[in-house]
């Protein structure tokens, strides 16, 4: 956290942009309170920029329609029977939300809404004191009643009121507390994690497209760790992603294999690495970090102990990639990210043959090919898989697939391997044979594929004799 007074300075200026000072004077002029409230007043103090401009008010929602339509280039109702009215002012969009003392039935999520008198009010109901501090405006002074301030000196997540009574209200603040553990490296108060952990089960009244995107913002923070270990240590992974916790396989006495759960944590953090290094500037790719961390859950159901204390996890891939799927869908993903994902758990082994023999250009083009779209997201995973401390079996590994890509790279170059086809189409294959659209000509194209990936192009006349060939051998 930077100074007090550089905090108060990033205030100033916020109070004086556009935007901010436009509304200001608008409600003012109305003779209604307006302050700036929750993620914008906390990333102030943090230093971290401000993208999100959230204000409270006493205006009802009508009110707030009346004086913001004048100053506003658009207004859209987001929400009005909780209070929320969002606008286009400067430029900027904004969000303006009526005080409100919200009121849980403690069976679902969705509350009572009242609206408040006060802004202290409405501070109340907030998931955390550092998200419950407002500037009032244009006063520009700090309201901040639940000691706020204090826990961002501390590095620390609290709640307004009793933690149990807020995650009670509303669960899924629990799953924001590992979220903000990662995004803004705090720690969660005992209570909280008292809390989190009594509390766990209630996760269930959550839908799965709420918990799916709260993990996914979690894993979008640079250091998803933390909060990771946190969903894990109070029991929430258990409730909604199982497979994590389980990966906490007991070591055997001799040591034989790692701990899969550090291991799956390491890869992941190693993904990341890579995920800056080789596209910097990028939005966070939730498909390989999902990958990463997923992909040895298949090792708890395929170990085995072996004779002589050896373990083995044999098809763990396989085996992996079918639990991924079914999480994933429980957890409401798309299709898309659901196959992408499960293809690279199913991939991520694939490399390790690399380094018994050299591959023949054919395995590499089978290797670009079962990869498909995957392919440079596959480069980072495998490469983040090596986590051993032999310094030496790592420098192998690296070299070696220094040198698949290297080969990827040069075949690339020469034969087009991101569309490889057959040197003939299908309409060649029925023109050639005399034979009508069926089962015969998909047979035909796949031996024609399989011939193109041993031997690299072939040209069409020499296609055209391989055909025939296989044809009358097939008669």
């Amino acid at each position: 956290m930077q100074s007090v007074a550089q905090a108060v300075e990033r205030l100033d200026a916020l109070a004086e942009t556009l935007p901010v000072a436009t509304l200001a004077r608008a409600f003012a002029d109305a003779g209604h309170e307006l302050a700036l409230v929750g993620g914008p007043v906390r990333d102030a103090f943090l230093g971290r920029p401000v993208t999100d401009l959230d204000f409270t008010t006493d205006a009802t929602p009508d009110e707030v329609l009346r004086i913001v339509e004048p100053i506003a280039g658009a207004t859209w109702d987001v929400g009005r029977q909780f209070g929320t009215i969002a606008a286009r002012v400067r430029d900027e969009q904004v969000e303006i939300t009526t005080y409100r003392s919200d009121v849980y039935d403690g069976e679902t999520r969705k509350p009572e809404v009242a609206f408040g008198e006060t802004i202290q009010d409405d501070l109340l109901r907030r998931d955390f004191t550092v998200n419950a501090m407002a500037l009032r405006l244009p006063q520009r002074e700090l309201v901040d009643v639940h000691g706020g301030v204090e826990d961002l000196l501390a590095g620390r997540l609290r709640t307004p009121q009793q933690a149990t009574v807020s995650f009670r209200d509303d669960p899924l603040r629990m799953m924001r507390a590992a979220r903000f553990t990662s995004q803004l490296g705090f720690t969660v108060s005992d209570d909280v994690r008292d809390a989190m952990t009594e509390l766990a089960d209630s996760l269930e009244i959550v839908s799965a497209e709420r918990v799916r995107d709260e993990f996914v913002k979690l894993l979008g923070t640079a250091d998803p760790v933390p909060g990771l270990r946190l969903l894990v240590d109070t029991g929430l992974a258990e409730r909604f992603l199982p497979e994590l916790p389980a990966m906490r396989l007991e070591i055997d006495e001799h040591h034989h294999h790692k701990d899969v759960y550090e291991h799956s944590l390491t890869v992941l953090t190693q993904a990341i690495g890579y995920e800056a290094e080789r596209h910097p500037g990028e939005a966070p790719d939730t498909v390989l970090r999902l990958a990463a961390l997923l992909h040895d859950i298949g090792k708890p159901a395929t170990r085995k102990l072996e004779p002589g204390g050896a373990v083995s996890f044999h098809h763990h891939d396989l085996v992996g990639a079918k639990l991924a799927k079914k999480r994933l869908r429980a957890l409401r993903f798309d299709n898309d990210t659901i196959a992408a994902v499960a293809r690279l758990i199913e991939l991520h082994l694939r490399f390790f043959g690399y380094t018994d023999g050299a591959w023949t250009d054919s395995a590499v083009r089978r290797y670009v090919r079962d990869a498909g779209p995957q392919l440079e997201r596959l480069h980072m995973l495998t490469r983040s898989d090596v986590t051993t401390r032999n310094r030496r079996k790592a420098d192998r590994l690296g070299f070696a697939y220094d040198d698949l890509e290297d080969r990827i790279a040069t075949l690339a170059e020469q034969e087009e391997l991101d569309s490889i086809r057959p040197d003939l189409t299908g309409d060649d294959i029925m023109r050639i044979l005399d034979i009508a659209p069926g089962r015969a000509v998909g047979e035909a194209y796949r031996f024609l594929l399989e011939t193109r990936m041993d031997e690299g192009p072939l040209g069409p006349d020499e296609a055209e004799a391989r055909l025939r060939a296989w044809w009358a051998a097939r008669d």
